[in-house]
């Protein structure tokens, strides 16, 4: 178990606070380990194993939890039996039919702190904000980044360079289980589709009622295809239609959307850094883990250039930035991250193997003229470094702690 100190550092300050701490994420990307993480943390701070109630929805034994009044009952009493502060550690919530109404008796009624997981976007709109606003904090938990999947592949491949590493985590990708079975080829492909398949099944169709099944496989295998690029609903339809299936855009918005809130995918919009405003169309999508992507649809070499633009948005979103797509009168910028007062842009390809590749992914950056840091990261292991633009190569862009 790796101490995944990222989002240790985030939860630390909210632990016995009255604030409800929910970790969201897809299916499998080690929120039940950050659980473990934080009981390990009130252990070492002197807080007694006898005060934590620890309960994982997907278990069977707990079948007869899944409502607010059972599992609201079934607390109270075991409550009663402890001294001092109750924490609470539950797992995969959304399981539980109305399940903001206990947790919020409990924040009101017990002496508690409390910790919840989900696989579900959803977990956080409407009701709860409702029975509980103001009163939560979110953290989003992803797969893992380079530099945690180093920490448990390393050791099983002592010999190997790092650059060969990341050539392994261009085709395993994140999934934290897969250091279980020692990143093994075969294992690890059967243990992202049965993955893929269950996010599907069970955070998509059955979540959202969907009767064409065919059809929402068809627009994921599409978004997989065309992960990185633009594409808008009607390009979607286009393509559907060449296959015989006539759907409409909103229906396709609707899968795309039910996609987004099972972590399956990440919508990026468009901002037109000229009119300074966010673009209603041509979104891009990245997958949460591209090694699903490789053991589902394959091309991840073939495709490099997509594959590493999804990585790096990934290590943004991890590091905390809110991300977007740069517009600038016919070109593109890769990624512009804000947080808070700090701002940055990032451009990715595969290699700057030519004069015109330099002059285009270092040219975009032509127009901008702000101070804000300006890089372009790449598979080259020269230092192509130009004019203020920093270039990087992608394992050393992974593993820096900060970049200057």
């Amino acid at each position: 178990m790796i101490k995944r100190e990222l989002y240790m550092k985030r939860i630390r300050p909210f632990i016995g606070t009255d604030l409800i701490k929910v970790m969201t994420g897809i299916r499998r990307c080690g929120k039940s380990v950050m659980l473990e993480l934080i009981k390990q943390e009130l252990q070492e701070n002197g807080i007694n194993q006898a005060q934590f109630i620890s309960i994982n929805f997907e278990n069977m034994n707990y079948a007869h939890l899944q409502t607010a009044k059972a599992l609201h009952d079934e607390i109270t009493k075991r409550a009663a039996g402890i001294d001092g502060k109750v924490y609470l550690f539950f797992d995969e919530i959304q399981e539980v039919e109305d399940w903001e109404k206990c947790i919020n008796s409990f924040r009101v009624a017990l002496d508690c702190d409390i910790y919840i997981t989900g696989s579900n976007a959803k977990l956080l709109s409407g009701e709860l904000a409702t029975y509980l606003g103001g009163r939560y904090v979110e953290f989003i938990i992803y797969p893992f980044s380079f530099a945690e999947f180093l920490e448990l592949y390393k050791p099983l491949a002592s010999d190997e360079s790092i650059a060969k590493c990341f050539q392994k985590y261009l085709l395993a990708g994140g999934m934290p289980y897969l250091a279980n079975i020692m990143y093994e080829d075969g294992p690890s492909k059967q243990y992202l589709q049965d993955l893929f398949n269950s996010v599907q099944l069970k955070d998509i169709v059955k979540r959202n009622k969907i009767r064409d099944v065919d059809l929402l496989e068809r627009i994921i295998t599409y978004v997989m295809a065309n992960v990185g690029n633009t594409f808008s609903a009607t390009s979607v339809a286009k393509f559907l239609k060449s296959e015989r299936r006539t759907v409409a855009p909103e229906t396709i918005m609707n899968y795309i959307k039910y996609c987004c809130e099972a972590y399956l995918l990440y919508q990026v919009k468009r901002e037109d850094l000229q009119g300074k405003q966010i673009l209603a169309s041509n979104e891009k999508y990245y997958l949460a883990d591209h090694g699903i992507r490789e053991a589902v649809f394959g091309g991840n070499m073939r495709q490099i250039n997509l594959t590493l633009e999804n990585i790096v948005y990934l290590e943004l979103i991890r590091r905390g930035y809110t991300v977007t797509v740069g517009k600038y009168g016919e070109k593109e910028i890769d990624f512009i991250c804000h947080k808070q007062e700090a701002k940055l842009y990032v451009q990715v390809t595969y290699l700057l193997a030519s004069e015109e590749t330099i002059q285009r992914e270092f040219g975009v950056y032509n127009s901008i003229q702000d101070n804000f840091p300006k890089y372009v990261v790449s598979m080259d292991e020269l230092d192509m470094s130009q004019n203020g633009i920093r270039h990087y190569n992608i394992r050393d862009f992974l593993l820096a702690e900060e970049w200057k």
